[in-house]
């Protein structure tokens, strides 16, 4: 978690004005989530987190304080919740209001569009600040598919105190959803920069091109034109690809894994093909050092789900020096360098054009690794973003930031990592 690095700042800290939060999530956390744990571990001390949550998992990589699970209640506690919410007497957990009494000013962050809506009413029986957060099926999927979700969401805007998106692309989605724009606000998710060693990849042509995908198996990842452009590459270049990832139960998921081991067939891939399934992210960064090229692109699944705005794995693999391939699609252009030659959505001859040119200019990607890893530090920087959030939390309760605060604050916005 981010300290205070001013001198004599942490003489201070118990001096700090603290904010207290109450995230609320359905799980804590899946391995395809660990943003959510980054922008949470990342919030300075004087921010005070707790988590509620229905359920839990990979504790040992997300581990937290102050976390509450439904999970972990007895069995009639269990039931009698969920009846509640089945009959619609209420539609939040009822852990939610006993955590939120536990002090006597409080924040509520719902993460997801879906989770804010549940939580709604709870906040406004509780008189506590609300803020909502969007993430991608929430923002797209879910009023694409059923449009009681858009008069839902209408109830929620009029609710809540804040709505934070991802970038532009998303507030403009949440803004056509009917949020007002004085609610909404950009915020950025982050990487833990310095966790993450600068090291650009070096290709030579006497050795394979080591290609990395990694993603769950969802239509909106695009995997399937990933392998229908290597396909064609692999024509006129020796490849390893490794993909990283699988399907939940999900029959919509299970039904984009088919195609995808339909398309690694098809395009003759499958001796040049290693599937690892899900990896921790230290796996996944292991791996992804041992490769030359992250290819992620993105697009409109046939069910209207999006990125909302931009997967993680993007800014990980770009921090680490890695060359990006990918598509136009919702926010990606935003957090990749003006530079960036993207491909659009389902357009396999445009991300063949992305390999080919990064094949036959492989002595040229210096200077574009380090414009990536810079725009990375600069602003998708957790460290950076986690005081960012704090403030966002600090003008919301009102609560006056002392003035050590809000140096540290400025700070956050003027420093890059040293090691960017």
């Amino acid at each position: 978690m981010r300290r205070a690095g001013i001198g004599g700042m942490e003489a201070m800290s118990s001096q700090a004005r603290r904010v207290t939060v109450l995230h609320s999530l359905p799980v804590w956390l899946p391995q395809t989530e660990r943003w959510n744990y980054d922008q949470i571990v990342h919030l300075p001390e004087w921010i005070e987190s707790h988590i509620v949550a229905e359920t839990a998992m990979n504790l040992t990589q997300f581990p937290v304080f102050n976390l509450r699970c439904l999970s972990d209640s007895s069995i009639l506690r269990r039931y009698w919740d969920k009846l509640l919410i089945k009959i619609s007497v209420r539609d939040y957990l009822g852990m939610l209001s006993v955590e939120a009494r536990r002090t006597d000013s409080m924040i509520l962050h719902s993460h997801f569009g879906y989770v804010a809506w549940a939580n709604r009413k709870a906040a406004q029986r509780l008189g506590i600040r609300h803020i909502a957060s969007f993430y991608g099926v929430d923002a797209s999927r879910l009023p694409a598919s059923d449009p009681r979700w858009r008069t839902r969401y209408r109830d929620l805007f009029r609710r809540v105190d804040l709505v934070l998106c991802e970038g532009p692309h998303m507030a403009h989605c949440i803004g056509d959803l009917g949020c007002p724009e004085e609610k909404l606000i950009v915020h950025h998710l982050g990487v833990c920069v310095p966790d993450i060693p600068f090291r650009p990849r070096v290709w030579s042509p006497e050795e394979p091109l080591r290609v990395l995908i990694a993603a769950s198996f969802r239509e909106k990842k695009g995997i399937p034109y990933a392998l229908a452009a290597l396909g064609v590459l692999l024509r006129e270049v020796p490849l390893e690809l490794t993909i990283i990832g699988d399907a939940i139960a999900d029959p919509r998921d299970q039904a984009e894994k088919a195609r995808i081991m339909e398309a690694v067939t098809t395009y003759n891939l499958a001796p040049h093909t290693r599937l690892l399934g899900y990896c921790s992210n230290n796996v996944l960064m292991q791996e992804a050092y041992a490769h030359h090229v992250f290819v992620s692109p993105s697009i409109t699944a046939s069910d209207g789900d999006t990125e909302g705005g931009a997967p993680i794995g993007i800014l990980q693999m770009a921090a680490s020096g890695m060359p990006i391939v990918s598509t136009r699609h919702c926010d990606i252009p935003n957090i990749l360098p003006s530079s960036a030659d993207l491909a659009e959505e389902r357009d396999v001859p445009g991300l063949v054009n992305q390999l080919k040119w990064l094949v036959e200019n492989s002595g040229s990607w210096n200077s574009r690794l380090i414009d990536a890893r810079q725009h990375v530090a600069t602003n998708f920087n957790a460290c950076r973003q986690g005081l960012r959030l704090a403030e966002i939390y600090a003008e919301v309760s009102g609560t006056p930031l002392l003035e050590w605060q809000r140096s540290e604050a400025l700070t956050s916005h003027l420093q890059v990592p040293d090691n960017a």
